[in-house]
């Protein structure tokens, strides 16, 4: 199958399973339901061909299948887009050039200079994020950033944002304790009818360690934690699955590809650590799961 038709058939695999997850359906058999495949999305697929994306980016699309997982979320042109955690801006990249050509609007988390005990490094952390962006409006437009952490009780005006996306980040704020208040705050910014979309590594089906020490999270909290909020889950993918992933590493989901991780946290790097079966796997088992705030 070529790309292009693994991207057609993208949608129509996430609805499958979506349905099979309990989202509405018309009450119609199953031989009379039609199935409308959305139209290739040209500005999507522009920004992530991008030129100003790096090789080494570009590389891991094979794990992080952006098009197929937006697509699948359902991101539209002229969205108002908010990015939970950016990171170092892999998702950036690609939101921010897809909201200016399409008339939308980026917005990103950021270290929230609210607070007065945020210390230096964070606050040069986020200025260095900002003038990446910046610096090429041309292709980035304005990146908005909204503050975020530990003491912020709110993204924006409630009801304002069509799209929030966190990708692997779940896992932070159980370790946080904050992950009740965080998934209230995208229930109140989010739009009636907007999208949560979640990625994040995924444990296996048992019992949750509340605090996520191997950054690896069940479907059924991350859906639990959603549906307390008020959400609705809309759909589920496989996307993002990798049945290679064990799941048992010695350091968590972080000694895998692409942290690489080869000694506990805090020291030094294990020169002598064989890494072949854990490059082996590449990057963890992910789900892929799109919440819907009722109208």
């Amino acid at each position: 199958m070529s790309r292009f038709a693994k991207i057609l058939a993208a949608p129509l695999a996430a609805l499958a399973v979506g349905l099979a997850a309990g989202c509405a359906a018309p009450a119609t058999d199953a031989a009379d339901t039609v199935v409308v495949v959305p139209a290739a999305d040209a500005a999507l697929q522009a920004a992530i061909a991008g030129e100003w994306r790096s090789e080494a980016n570009k590389a891991r699309d094979a794990w992080r299948h952006p098009y197929e997982s937006l697509a699948f979320f359902g991101v539209k042109p002229g969205m108002t887009v908010l990015e939970i955690a950016p990171g170092g801006g892999w998702w950036t990249e690609i939101l921010a050039p897809y909201a200016k050509a399409t008339g939308g609007r980026y917005m990103a988390t950021a270290a929230d200079l609210s607070n007065p005990e945020l210390s230096e490094a964070a606050k040069t952390s986020r200025a260095n994020f900002a003038a990446r962006w910046a610096s090429r409006p041309d292709i980035f437009g304005t990146v908005e950033l909204v503050n975020f952490g530990a003491k912020t009780t709110t993204l924006g005006a409630p009801n304002s944002v069509d799209f929030v996306m966190t990708a692997r980040n779940v896992h932070n704020f159980m370790a946080q304790g904050t992950t009740d208040a965080i998934f209230a705050q995208f229930y109140t910014v989010l739009k009636p009818g907007g999208v949560l979309a979640v990625k994040e590594h995924r444990a296996n089906p048992g019992p949750q360690d509340p605090k996520a020490e191997s950054g690896y999270v069940t479907e059924a909290f991350v859906i639990e934690a959603a549906q307390r909020a008020g959400f609705h889950l809309a759909a589920r993918s496989e996307i993002n699955a990798n049945p290679r992933d064990t799941k048992d590493h010695p350091f968590g989901v972080w000694t895998l590809p692409p942290v690489k991780q080869t000694a506990p946290r805090g020291q030094p790097a294990n020169t002598a650590f064989d890494r072949t079966k854990y490059d082996a796997i590449g990057e963890s088992d992910r789900m892929t799961l799109r919440f819907v705030k009722p109208s």
